[in-house]
């Protein structure tokens, strides 16, 4: 007889393995994401890998655990200051960039391109756009996930 009362999220393998990817996944996702302007990626498809390595964290552990890693809260101010720091860029253009919205007002010498600071104002809009994409997702899923409904239709408490 087990005595032992159900752990949540997936077997001992899972969550080993799930602990050891989310670092590497995080940062893939961050590189995309500040490399966007240079390589194909930016801030939409570099938000959708952060967020994986959140709901995969999620999907081993469960949800208590990944509640403490990257609570709703949390994931709720970040699409707030995504979303804050894109238009404050745009509305930045209009104000030094000759009055047209989203205007590239930081200029770039020439002996800086293609590195990391050869886009202007592109990084930190990709910046604002991941850090949006992936607490939208991340919230989406915990959603879904709350809102589980079986086969049958009926609501899973």
């Amino acid at each position: 007889m087990n005595c032992n009362p159900p752990r949540e999220g997936m077997s001992i393998i899972v969550r080993t393995v799930a602990r050891w990817l989310k670092g590497f996944i995080l940062l893939y996702g961050i590189s995309i994401v500040l490399y966007g302007h240079i390589t194909p990626g930016g801030g939409f498809a570099g938000g959708v890998i952060i967020a994986i390595a959140f709901v995969l964290l999620a999907l081993a552990e469960g949800e208590p655990a990944s509640q403490s890693f990257f609570s709703k809260r949390a994931a709720s101010t970040l699409d707030s200051a995504g979303v804050l720091l894109f238009l404050a860029l745009a509305f930045a253009g209009m104000l030094w960039g000759g009055g047209i919205f989203f205007e590239n007002f930081i200029a770039t010498k020439e002996h800086a391109l293609f590195t990391l600071f050869s886009g202007g104002v592109i990084p930190l809009s990709n910046i604002g756009l991941g850090l949006k994409v992936a607490s939208s997702l991340f919230l989406v899923f915990t959603v879904l996930a709350a809102l589980r409904i079986d086969a049958n239709g009926e609501e899973d408490s």
